[in-house]
């Protein structure tokens, strides 16, 4: 089941969302805090939170981008919190896991995230709060990692933006004794896991990080992350 929520943000606003419970949904489980990809709220991100649900996992997307108007701007705002560890998207994100944490549905003891993109360097982040059980980060900005939770992290190796990153982030994972599987799709590029349909899709797939659905390195990706998620959560 499926539906828009809102939640309260430390200074006072209500920030919308979308939380997804499984359909059989007993006892209090696992549940994610999911990081949307720059294109926001999209139908894509809606139907990863479904095929997650679907595997038992109750899924939370906050809506980052609700506080502006104009999505140029959220984007470039967003990043910006990502390279410096800090920002406003970071407190909103803490405070949808609070609310997520409360839930009748949720083990607040279990909770992981998952973020793509933009979304993928948030859940990058949050796997060194010591917040989070798990983390799934796809395709992120490269970023350092102080400390970790187990990491379960997937990449195109025909995105450059990329390139070269997921073996850094391997080694240091090895480095710090974190449980991980990294994992590198040859076939794939950016953007791999969801559908960017329209003239917005054909631009990106003809660019140097070649981002656009590839179904069989999604549907591996899905495998993967979903037998990490049920060992670590």
């Amino acid at each position: 089941m499926q539906t828009e929520i809102s939640f309260p943000a430390d200074d006072g606003t209500s920030l919308p969302g979308v939380l997804t419970v499984p359909d059989a949904a007993g006892a209090p489980g696992p549940a994610l805090v999911m990081i949307y990809e720059a294109f926001g709220m999209t139908d894509e991100m809606r139907r990863v939170a479904r095929d997650l649900a679907a595997e038992g996992f109750a899924v939370l997307i906050p809506d980052l981008f609700a506080r502006g108007r104009i999505t140029a701007l959220c984007v470039a705002r967003a990043v910006r919190t990502v390279r410096r560890g800090a920002g406003r998207e970071l407190e909103d994100i803490e405070a949808g896991r609070r609310w997520l944490a409360r839930r009748a549905e949720v083990d607040a003891d279990r909770i992981g995230t998952i973020g793509f993109c933009m979304g993928g360097g948030f859940a990058l982040l949050l796997a060194g709060t010591g917040r989070y059980k798990v983390s799934a980060p796809f395709y992120n900005l490269p970023l350092p990692v102080a400390r970790a939770c187990p990491v379960v992290a997937s990449y195109g190796g025909r995105d450059v933006s990329t390139r070269g990153y997921p073996e850094r982030l391997e080694a240091r994972l090895d480095e710090l004794g974190v449980p991980h599987d990294v994992a590198t799709y040859p076939e794939a590029g950016h953007s791999f896991f969801t559908r960017t349909p329209g003239v917005k899709g054909a631009i990106a797939a003809r660019s140097p990080i070649h981002a656009e659905y590839h179904a069989e390195s999604a549907a591996d990706a899905h495998r993967r992350v979903v037998a990490f998620f049920r060992e670590h959560l």
